[in-house]
Formats: C-alpha cells, structure tokens, sequence
C-alpha cells in the first residue's frame, strides 16, 4: 500500500511542484486511502512538499566546511532579507524558496550557495544581496 501511495505522491507532485490539498484530496476519494495517512507518508519523506516551491530555490550548504565558513548565519541572513519568518521558507510571491542542504560538494568554497542550477562561491551577506537581483 505504501508503495502505491509514494507513487501517486510523485504522480501528483511531479504535476505541480508539490502535492496540493486537492491532490490529497483526490488521491483519498479514488484510492479509499484516509488523508490522515497520505498526510503521514508526505511528511514522513522529505521529497514531498506540501506547499508551492519558489521560482528560484536558493540552497545553502551546511557541510562542515560551509558550517565553519558560517553558513547558518547567511542563511538566516537570507531568510531575513527576504522577509521570511521563522518556519518559512517560501517568499509570498513565490519568487525564491530558501533550503538548507546537507552538502553541495563545493568544500573549497565556503560557504557555497546553489541558486537554481548557479553555483556562489565564498558567499557574504553583502555578496548574497547583490545576487538575488539577477533573479526573477
């Protein structure tokens, strides 16, 4: 059953970027599957999202070299200049998401930043800011 059910949390995310309400909804009236368990193998596995992604996902990597480099701290830098709260990680105009990843196998350029598929090197504060204006 679990297994059916992974595959039509990927079916209905793979559509749409994440698995919406409606989504689960669905997936429990066809399936006769109760949403209280949809919902627990959603959260369960970390590849599921619940809500929308930004267009642009900002990673930052927290690996040891990039923790030593103070990567916590840029990224909640980040999380502030983009005006997210504690427990957000999506602007309200779905421009950026912001993820912290367990290593982005930049050790030599810490702290590293991965903005869509663009790789930062040595990221600042000061040098994130100047980033996220190329970004639409």
């Amino acid at each position: 059953m679990n297994d059916k059910l992974i595959n039509l949390l990927q079916l209905a995310q793979s559509k749409h970027g994440y698995v919406s309400e409606d989504a689960i909804q669905a997936i429990s009236d066809q399936y006769g599957i109760p949403k209280a368990k949809i919902y627990g193998v959603a959260t369960f596995y970390s590849q599921f999202r619940l809500k929308p992604l930004g267009r642009n996902t900002i990673k930052v990597c927290r690996g040891t070299a990039c923790h030593v480099a103070g990567s916590l701290d840029l990224a909640n830098s980040i999380r502030n200049m983009l005006g997210l709260k504690e427990h957000e990680d999506t602007t309200k105009d779905l421009k950026f998401t912001v993820e912290e990843v367990a290593c982005l196998g930049c050790c030599s350029l810490s702290p590293a930043v991965m903005i869509n598929e663009d790789v930062y090197a040595h990221v600042t504060e000061e040098s994130i800011k100047k980033m996220l204006v190329n970004y639409k």
